[in-house]
């Protein structure tokens, strides 16, 4: 008898477990990045910032209309590749994710923005920069900060005002991103008048820029702008340096604004020619910027790039506006996010009726003894 009702209170006790279990709702986040090829260290970053939130909101024991959320993130990679970029959204589409954090560059955001729009699922880019993302209108697309307009604009602004240069050559990598801020930086340097004495066109794979660079050196330029990535700035000032061009000042966007510049400049005195420019405050002048980095450096050592912190908040403002609305259905939750009032590691976040960020702010960075340092 003893036995019996042992097992009786066992097969109980599972019930109950079980029943308990069932109650809380899995709440599944997409994160999209390149994770693979050269701009993995970013896509890794990105990642890794979605992660923490996910574990941040699991530890909170958060809830949505009265039921225990737990929340997953289902990465993907899109390798900085537009075609791979539309596949992962649609796979996220077909997985029914809550929401998306993502994707890391203009060139997969903006296909990527159109699956979203499709299937009724919110994104929010912690990265993407060109302002072509918002012009279609999507409501279901944001963006967590400043885009090109203010970047390209502020490092011309810099050149002309601050450091008094007259003739600048252009170099972008024909991408999304790299030919935007780079037609921001140009227009905006002609009204200053600045003389754009040369424009060189890469691609986001090369790494050998002699000929451009030769080419450039011949008119003599005060600086250099390059519209791109960290795996082409770093070889790019390599070159600039064995060409004799160590005087030449370098500008450039976010996607070449990190610590991992330093590493693959690989000791060129140049780099401390460089001026870049980021859509977001530092990271000692966000609200909880410095106390956040003390926690990823300690769950993701030596892994911190630039816009973790962006998809930490991405991930956070998603959850917010799910809680604010009750669900977890992006229908019912899209009109809350499109109304954030949300408190970040990185701002105080809310967004215009287009999705872009209401007063971003932007920092230019020096790099001083191998060291990335805000200007402002």
């Amino acid at each position: 008898m003893q036995v019996k009702l042992s097992v009786i209170a066992a097969a109980a006790t599972a019930v109950l477990a079980s029943g308990a279990y069932a109650q809380d709702m899995v709440v599944k986040i997409g994160h999209v990045g390149p994770v693979s090829g050269a701009q993995a260290h970013y896509g890794k970053d990105n990642e890794n910032g979605a992660r923490m939130a996910v574990d941040d909101l699991n530890a909170k024991g958060v809830t949505i209309g009265g039921k225990k959320v737990k929340f997953e993130l289902v990465a993907e990679d899109d390798a900085a590749d537009p075609k791979q970029g539309t596949a992962a959204a649609q796979k996220l589409c077909d997985a029914k994710v809550a929401g998306v954090v993502g994707h890391l560059n203009s060139g997969t955001t903006i296909p990527a923005s159109k699956v979203y729009n499709d299937c009724g699922i919110p994104h929010v880019t912690p990265s993407a920069t060109n302002p072509n993302l918002t012009k279609p209108g999507y409501k279901t697309t944001f963006r967590l900060l400043a885009n090109d307009n203010a970047l390209g604009a502020g490092l011309a602004l810099y050149a002309s005002d601050a450091l008094k240069l007259k003739k600048i050559a252009i170099i972008d990598d024909r991408t999304a991103y790299g030919q935007g801020v780079a037609e921001v930086f140009k227009k905006t340097a002609q009204a200053k008048g600045i003389q754009i004495v040369d424009e060189q066109y890469t691609n986001d794979k090369a790494t050998d820029f002699m000929a451009i660079l030769t080419a450039i050196k011949a008119k003599n330029p005060d600086g250099v702008f390059f519209g791109g990535m960290d795996p082409q700035a770093g070889p790019m000032l390599r070159q600039m340096e064995q060409l004799g061009m160590s005087n030449v000042r370098y500008f450039g966007g976010d996607g070449l604004c990190t610590d991992k510049v330093i590493e693959l400049s690989g000791g060129a005195k140049t780099l401390s020619n460089v001026v870049c420019a980021e859509g977001g405050a530092s990271l000692a002048k966000m609200p909880g910027g410095t106390a956040w980095r003390a926690r990823y450096d300690a769950k993701y050592p030596k892994q911190f790039q630039v816009y973790s912190p962006y998809t930490y908040d991405a991930t956070m403002v998603l959850a917010n506006a799910m809680q604010k609305a009750g669900s977890a259905d992006p229908k019912v939750y899209l009109p809350f996010l499109a109304k954030t009032d949300y408190q970040g590691v990185t701002a105080k976040i809310g967004f215009e009726d287009n999705g872009e960020l209401k007063n971003p702010a932007m920092t230019l960075y020096v790099y001083k003894d191998g060291k990335k340092v805000p200007l402002n």
